[in-house]
C-alpha cells in the first residue's frame, strides 16, 4: 500500500461541487481518503483567465501502481468533463485538473509521468494544501519537508 498525494483544481461551473465529484471518484477508483485539504481559492498560474480556482490536496492509501493512478485520474477528469490536458505548458481553463505529486518514496520518470510532481515545490496552489495535509512528509528528491519547501517558497 502506498500513500499518493494528489492535487486537485478547477475554475470553471459550480468549483466546490467539481472538486466534492473528484474526491468522491478518486475514493471510489484509487483508494481509502486519509486527509483532505480546506479548499484555497487561488489565481490561475501559468496563464490569464478571470475565473479563480479552487484548490485542494488530498492523501488516498492505494495499492494500484502510478501508472494505474494515472490512468484513474485521467479517467476521472473525463468523467467529470475535462475534454483536454494541458500540453506543452499551454494551460487553460478547466472543470478538474488532478495531479500526482507524490507516492511514498517513488522517483520515477517516464513519458507519461514523473514522480514527484516536478513542479510541485515551485506552485504555492499546490504547497499551500499540502503543508496542511503533510508538513512533516519528505520530497524524495528534494530531501525537505513539505513545510520547509512552503517556508522558502512563502519567502
Amino acid at each position: 500500500m502506498f500513500n499518493v498525494y494528489l492535487s486537485l483544481g478547477t475554475n470553471l461551473g459550480d468549483r466546490q461541487a467539481n472538486l466534492q465529484h473528484a474526491v468522491a471518484h478518486i475514493e471510489k477508483e484509487i483508494g481509502r481518503k486519509v486527509c483532505l485539504s480546506a479548499f484555497y481559492e487561488t489565481e490561475p498560474w501559468g496563464f490569464t483567465s478571470p475565473n479563480a480556482f479552487l484548490n485542494a490536496a488530498m492523501c488516498v492509501e492505494t495499492s494500484l501502481s502510478p501508472s494505474e493512478v494515472l490512468e484513474a485520474t485521467q479517467r476521472i477528469e473525463k468523467e467529470i468533463g475535462r475534454a483536454h490536458k494541458s500540453v506543452n505548458g499551454q494551460y487553460a481553463d478547466r472543470l478538474i485538473d488532478i495531479d500526482l505529486l507524490l507516492m511514498g518514496e517513488v522517483v520515477m520518470q517516464t513519458e507519461r509521468l514523473t514522480l514527484p510532481h516536478p513542479l510541485m515545490h515551485r506552485r504555492l496552489f499546490v504547497m499551500e494544501p499540502m503543508v496542511e495535509i503533510a508538513p512533516t512528509v519528505v520530497h524524495p528528491v528534494l530531501h525537505k519537508t513539505i513545510c520547509e519547501i512552503y517556508n522558502t517558497l512563502k519567502q
